[in-house]
């Protein structure tokens, strides 16, 4: 198992031991402020009835962002960070 499985399934692990679905989970990403890259992230989370708010960095090199969203499963958030993960110098919080 390398250690994005590892991790992703710790994840999984501690999702389903402190979680009940439906559930309003909250994602935290910084990313590069560009257009490209923040219209990636907020492409993940189109038509969902996602909350988002977003923060530029003191500098506005980089943008953090919290993302509330109704989640119906350990797999939905999985997906969703697994898809956030291709985004170019994305960090998960």
């Amino acid at each position: 198992m390398d250690k994005q499985e590892e991790f992703y399934q710790k994840l999984r692990q501690t999702i389903l031991e402190s979680t009940n679905f439906p559930t309003n989970y909250t994602y935290k990403f910084i990313l590069p402020n560009d257009v490209i890259r923040v219209n990636q992230l907020l492409e993940l989370f189109n038509f969902q009835g996602a909350v988002i708010t977003s923060k530029d960095s003191k500098t506005s090199k980089y943008r953090s962002f919290t993302i509330n969203v109704i989640s119906n499963s350990v797999d939905e958030i999985i997906q969703h960070y697994q898809k956030a993960a291709t985004i170019n110098g994305i960090i998960s919080l």
